[in-house]
């Protein structure tokens, strides 16, 4: 097992869902708002089939939006995120592309 693999699978059960959701959410919000692929397809479907909508975080507002909207075969869902602005932030500190 690499750094990455341990890494990736530490945490609880809740963890990892918290993480996962937010990697996903912020991977398709770099997309749908950005035309920015920050994992490519078929890392966004294997994490999309991870998503357990049922695992309840401690954040009501995202477990009742991702029972509610979350899709795992599109990004589409990301237009109706509670915390668009949230993900901006994370996108435009770690991820935006520099422009030349």
């Amino acid at each position: 097992m690499d750094l990455s693999s341990f890494i990736s699978d530490w945490g609880t059960p809740v963890e990892v869902e918290r993480k996962n959701r937010i990697k996903l959410s912020l991977a398709a919000y770099a997309y749908e708002f950005h035309s920015d692929s920050i994992i490519d397809d078929a890392a966004f479907d294997k994490l999309s089939d991870q998503i357990n909508v049922q695992v309840r975080t401690g954040n009501d507002v995202m477990d009742d939006f991702f029972q509610e909207h979350f899709e795992p075969h599109t990004g589409m869902w990301i237009q109706k995120h509670p915390d668009i602005q949230g993900l901006e932030k994370i996108y435009s500190k770690h991820h935006k592309r520099k422009r030349k």
